[in-house]
């Protein structure tokens, strides 16, 4: 039985202190000694091992700190908790008595006090001398947090926050966030622009390119009607790479 069954079955304890020890706790039941940052189960006679508190902190941080991404803006979209389901069910694939334990945990962090940065900092404490771990929790991060294809600001402050937390290189960081967020130089490049590009350039390149490929105007032209839904679908495709510009710089 692994870590998640045993907590599951109130059958053990565990000594991990901090926010995600009180998570912990608040998730499956146990007691947190604020005193002493540790979590007691009184009826437990046995303690989780050392790498079965890794794992449990793993988890726990995982969804704690994708909790706190979630309410970056205040709001939690109906998207980023699909984003959420998707991740436990295709990417982690969890049994339904697992998932139920993870979306307990994503639910307590979401109503704890404690920071996002709170949890970071744990997380790094444990397994900062496995950079392949640290390297996994940040791609982790930045999936579930790219799942609609984009990053928003607030939440991008989060990811930022997390690596220099973990020590990642800038370099490192564009890496991974390259690996989702594809669609970026895309939508610049629909518009005419680049990243560089001011708000305004931007703006004036999206109202001369509706103007342009409105589907009236372009009816009106003699464009053959097998190729009008191909028209519509430029002009639709001109107002989703603006739309997607306005979320990422918050216009």
């Amino acid at each position: 039985m692994g870590w998640l069954g045993k907590m599951l079955g109130g059958t053990i304890g565990f000594a991990l202190g901090g926010p995600i020890g009180a998570v912990a706790g608040a998730a499956f039941g146990h007691s947190f000694d604020k005193k002493s940052a540790h979590i007691s189960n009184v009826k437990s006679q046995h303690r989780l091992s050392n790498d079965e508190e890794k794992q449990m902190t793993f988890f726990i941080a995982a969804f704690s700190m994708l909790a706190k991404i979630a309410k970056a803006d205040g709001n939690i979209s109906k998207q980023e908790i699909d984003s959420i389901e998707n991740f436990m069910t295709n990417d982690l694939q969890l049994n339904p008595s697992d998932k139920k334990s993870a979306v307990i945990i994503f639910k307590k962090a979401l109503n704890s006090n404690e920071s996002f940065e709170d949890f970071a900092i744990q997380f790094y404490i444990v397994f900062k001398l496995q950079p392949q771990i640290i390297e996994l929790m940040m791609d982790i991060l930045l999936r579930v947090s790219t799942a609609d294809g984009l990053i928003s600001p607030q939440e991008e402050v989060l990811l930022l926050m997390a690596a220099k937390t973990f020590n990642f290189s800038n370099a490192d960081y564009t890496r991974l966030k390259s690996k989702y967020i594809k669609e970026t130089n895309k939508f610049y490049a629909i518009l005419d622009c680049d990243e560089n590009s001011s708000n305004e350039k931007i703006k004036k390149q999206y109202r001369r390119l509706v103007s342009t490929y409105h589907p009236d105007k372009i009816a009106s032209k003699g464009l053959p009607e097998e190729f009008i839904k191909f028209a519509n679908d430029k002009f639709n495709e001109i107002q989703t790479a603006y739309e997607n510009i306005k979320k990422q710089r918050s216009l």
